[in-house]
């Protein structure tokens, strides 16, 4: 029998204002785990004013007092890690070891945030004789944190830990596919000993994420998601005159040479691709072989079949994602490439109603198939060609993202020489 999840506010699980709800799935077996209310403006409002009122304490405690609750925060992460983690698998499909791996990144940034007292010291300024300028750091106020399915408990903290730490106070809006790593979360928080108000959870979609936008309670905002909604949470919030990070998409470009190591590149390639069912802003997404790299090819497909959904691959988080993910490949298909390992239809004996896509490898892409120009997120590898260096660096300049790419070589110039042309931001 599956709960309707309320929102977290003010210390205490209160009844959302609102008309209707959404199922919450198991997106391993397809089945319904909870349901989650889709909250009004007015829920918003509350969570901002219970926000509000907690900020004048929370702020006027000492950093090194703030620093204690999230102490203890670390600790029960810690403590309750098996139980997190199976949370995470269960509302999100990941494999168990990939929600460990998240709940154990949740544990470093909150490390780090314990750091503050160090990081933000302040600074004193001689500008002239008998005059000094003092640089002190201070909260700015209630901030606003929405985050997606993919890591129901990384991406909330990333932001959780540093933002309370700094003296602020929060609303969370988790992705309403995942809303029960949040609500353990704020029962973490309040185990820890953090006051009544200072972090709140508002569930929720459209509404509650423009009420976060628009609220001039709010004065700052972090968001990660699609690039689409991304840009427009960006304008409104901004317009509205509030810091904003805002993070979108990407399509990660992997250039592989002809003197790569062909077992590394291979495993590591695969790797990339498949994890979190490629349902990550690091996925690789779009290779490009450079010249004859036929056997790495090979190999990499040999990788990819070993990769078996619902034992070392995890479900893709809805049906709707599924059927878009396999679209994607049948388009693909439909204008002249190649699928070398085809990851559609994939069934798990066991969890038929299960959300699976196989790993799939997919050759002779052109740049301006759909497939290599979009976000595809899901297991799936798009191999396009090229002769030469330079034109695998341009069509990698030529794409709209730019997250992050990754040039596999043994020659160290030819590294750097990628690294200096390739536009995305992390390479």
């Amino acid at each position: 029998m599956s709960v309707t999840l309320r929102n977290h506010i003010g210390g205490k699980e209160t009844d959302a204002n609102a008309s209707s709800t959404l199922p919450v799935m198991n997106p391993a077996t397809g089945e319904q785990i909870a349901s989650v209310p889709l909250s009004s403006a007015k829920d918003v409002d509350t969570a901002v004013r219970a926000a509000a009122a907690a900020f004048p304490g929370w702020s006027g405690t000492p950093i090194k007092e703030r620093v204690q609750v999230f102490y203890r925060y670390k600790a029960l992460l810690e403590r309750d890690m098996a139980s997190l983690s199976e949370l995470v698998t269960r509302e999100n499909g990941k494999t168990l070891s990939e929600a460990k791996a998240e709940v154990e990144k949740s544990i470093e940034v909150t490390e780090f945030a314990c750091s503050m007292p160090q990081l933000i010291a302040g600074e004193v300024l001689e500008v002239s004789r008998g005059v000094e300028c003092r640089i002190d750091r201070h909260p700015v106020g209630v901030v606003a944190c929405i985050t997606p399915f993919n890591f129901p408990a990384m991406v909330p903290n990333w932001t959780i830990p540093n933002a309370l730490v700094l003296g602020n106070t929060m609303v969370l809006k988790p992705s309403e596919f995942v809303p029960l790593s949040a609500m353990r979360i704020a029962a973490l928080l309040q185990e820890a000993g953090l006051p009544d108000g200072v972090f709140n959870v508002v569930h929720g979609g459209q509404e509650v994420v423009e009420a976060l936008c628009d609220h001039p309670g709010i004065e700052a905002l972090s968001f990660v998601g699609s690039t689409r909604v991304a840009k427009l949470v960006y304008q409104r919030a901004t317009a509205h005159l509030k810091r904003a990070v805002c993070l979108g998409g990407a399509k990660n470009h992997l250039i592989v040479l002809p003197d790569a190591h062909e077992e590394m590149t291979a495993s590591n390639v695969a790797a990339s691709m498949s994890g979190c069912a490629g349902q990550r802003c690091m996925a690789a997404s779009a290779m490009v072989a450079v010249g004859g790299v036929d056997h790495i090819i090979r190999r990499l497909c040999d990788e990819a079949r070993a990769i078996v959904p619902g034992k070392n691959l995890g479900a893709v988080i809805s049906k709707q994602a599924k059927e878009r993910i396999e679209r994607y490949i049948t388009e693909a298909e439909r204008e002249g490439a190649t699928i070398l390992v085809d990851g559609r239809n994939a069934v798990v004996a066991g969890k038929e109603g299960g959300y699976y896509v196989g790993p799939t490898v997919i050759d002779n892409v052109r740049p301006d198939m759909k497939i290599a120009r979009e976000e595809v997120f899901g297991p799936v590898l798009a191999i396009m060609r090229a002769k030469t260096v330079d034109e695998a660096i341009a069509i990698e300049n030529a794409n709209p993202y730019g997250n992050a790419a990754s040039v596999f070589t043994q020659n160290g110039g030819l590294a750097r020489y990628v690294a200096e042309r390739a536009s995305a931001g992390m390479i």
